[in-house]
C-alpha cells in the first residue's frame, strides 16, 4: 500500500462503489486523525502508545522475569463489512470499551488487535505490507497456513474479565464491568475461530488430563515441560520488536502457531536429560532457575560429543547484536483436548521468527553424529508438531482501526 489513495483506488475495483461511500473521507481524515469524527481516546495519557507495550504492566518473579497473565483468549476475525467510517468508528469504540472496563494490567485486562494477511491482501497489498503470507518452515511439519482479517488478542489473570470480554464484544452484554458497551467488535466481524490457555503455577497440572499431558506433572510447573519459559535473556525488548520506521512505524507483528505436544515421553527421561533437551549439555538440573543462563557457543561441539543438542542453545545463536529477535507470549492450551502452545511471538518482521525457528530446526548439526537426526535427540523436535501458522500487523493504538498508512 503506497498511499491511501491506492489503498481506496484497490477497495473500488476489488469491491465496487456500492456500500463505499464513507471509505474515501474515512481513510482521508485518518491521515489528520486515526479516529476519524471521534474526540480522542479520554485514556490515551493514561495507555502506552503501542498496543504491543505490556511489558510494564506485568507481574515480576524475584529473578525479575516478567510473568505473563494467567489465561488468554484470542479470537481470530473475518470482517462482514467494507472499511468505512462507520465501521471504523464501531472498531475504535469497542476497544475503548475494554479500555473504560478494566484497568490495563494482568489484574484487569491487556490487549491487542491485529490485522492479518487476509486483510492486506483483500485491501491494499499484501506485498508492501509489514507481514507476507506464512510459510511451511520445517520439512518435518505439515502446518495449515491461515490467513485471517484480525485477531483479538484478551489476557488476564481473572478468567471472568475474558469471559465478560467476549461476551460484551461478541454478544449482547450491556455493560462491561461499571463501562457501558460502546461498539462491538462482532458488529464488524464474525469469529472464525476462538482459542484459548493458559500459563503459571498449578494450572498446567490442573489440565492434566488432556491428550500428551501425563497424570504426575509436577504442580509447580508453568508449561507442560516443566519448566519456566520467558527468561529475561532469552526474550528481546519491546522496543526491538518495533517498527522503527515508515508508514507501519511504532506497530510489530505477530507470528501464531498452534503446536501440539506430545509429552508423555518427556516425563519418562531423567531430569538431567530433560535439561539437555531443554537447554544444553553445559547445565545440571541445579543451574536451573529462573535467572539468566550464559549460553555459550558450543552447539557444534555438544552434538559431536553428546549426540544430542538443546532447544535453547540452538536458537539463542539467532541473535541480533548478541540480543534476542521474539518477544514471546506464548501460553500452554488444550483445545481439541491435545496439549500444545499457542506460539504468540512478537518481532519487528516475520522474517525475525522464520531466521529463529532455521535455528531451532537444527539439520546444520546433522553431520556432526549419527544419533542427532531432524528429530531425534534435536531439542524438543521430537516431542511437538505445528498444527498451524499465521500473521498479522498490530498497529500503534490511535491506528488500530482499519490500518493504512
Amino acid at each position: 500500500m503506497t498511499s491511501r489513495r491506492g489503498l481506496l483506488l484497490r477497495l473500488s475495483a476489488l469491491t465496487g462503489a456500492a456500500g463505499l461511500s464513507g471509505c474515501s473521507s474515512l481513510l482521508a481524515r485518518q491521515a489528520e486523525s486515526p479516529t476519524g469524527d471521534l474526540d480522542p481516546n479520554p485514556r490515551a495519557d493514561d495507555l502506552p502508545i503501542r498496543q504491543h507495550a505490556w511489558n510494564e504492566r506485568l507481574r515480576s518473579d524475584g529473578a525479575g522475569n516478567d510473568l505473563l497473565p494467567r489465561h488468554f483468549r484470542l479470537f481470530m476475525l473475518d470482517l462482514d463489512a467494507a472499511p468505512s467510517d462507520s465501521a471504523a468508528e464501531t472498531v475504535e469504540l469497542a476497544m475503548r470499551t475494554l479500555e473504560d472496563a478494566y484497568e490495563f494490567n494482568s489484574a484487569g485486562l491487556l490487549h491487542m488487535l491485529g490485522w492479518g494477511t487476509s486483510y492486506f491482501d483483500t485491501y491494499g497489498s499484501l506485498d508492501s505490507s509489514p507481514i507476507r503470507s506464512p510459510r511451511v518452515l520445517s520439512r518435518t511439519d505439515d502446518p495449515d497456513l491461515q490467513s485471517f482479517d484480525a485477531m483479538l488478542v484478551l489476557a488476564s489473570d481473572v478468567p471472568s474479565n475474558l469471559a465478560a470480554a467476549e461476551s460484551a464484544m461478541f454478544d449482547t452484554r450491556p455493560r462491561l464491568a461499571d463501562a457501558e458497551v460502546q461498539g462491538r467488535l462482532g458488529d464488524v466481524f464474525s469469529v472464525a475461530d476462538r482459542r484459548g490457555g493458559f500459563v503459571g503455577e498449578g494450572l498446567p497440572a490442573a489440565h492434566a488430563d488432556a491428550e500428551g499431558v501425563p497424570a504426575d506433572i509436577p504442580e509447580e510447573s508453568h508449561m507442560f515441560s516443566g519448566f519456566f519459559a520467558g527468561r529475561a535473556g532469552t526474550q528481546a525488548s519491546e522496543d526491538r520488536v518495533t517498527i522503527d520506521d515508515g508508514p507501519y512505524a511504532g506497530g510489530t507483528t505477530i507470528h501464531l502457531s498452534r503446536i501440539n505436544e506430545a509429552f508423555d515421553n518427556w516425563w519418562e527421561l531423567a531430569q538431567s536429560d530433560r535439561v539437555k533437551r531443554l537447554f544444553s549439555a553445559e547445565f545440571s538440573p541445579a543451574d536451573i532457575d529462573r535467572g539468566d543462563l550464559p549460553f555459550a557457543e558450543m552447539v557444534r561441539e555438544h552434538a559431536s560429543s553428546e549426540g544430542t543438542v538443546g532447544h535453547f542453545e540452538k536458537v539463542a545463536r539467532a541473535r541480533k547484536d548478541g540480543e534476542p529477535l521474539l518477544l514471546r507470549r506464548d501460553f500452554n492450551t488444550i483445545d481439541g483436548g491435545q496439549a500444545g502452545i499457542h506460539f504468540l511471538s512478537l518481532q519487528e518482521r516475520p522474517r525475525d521468527f522464520e531466521e529463529v525457528r532455521d535455528a531451532m530446526n537444527g539439520w546444520w548439526l546433522r553431520e556432526e553424529h549419527e544419533e542427532l537426526r531432524d528429530r531425534q535427540n534435536n531439542g524438543l523436535l521430537e516431542f511437538i508438531e505445528v498444527a498451524s501458522r499465521s500473521n498479522f500487523y498490530v498497529p500503534p493504538r490511535d491506528r488500530r482501526a482499519f490500518p493504512a498508512p
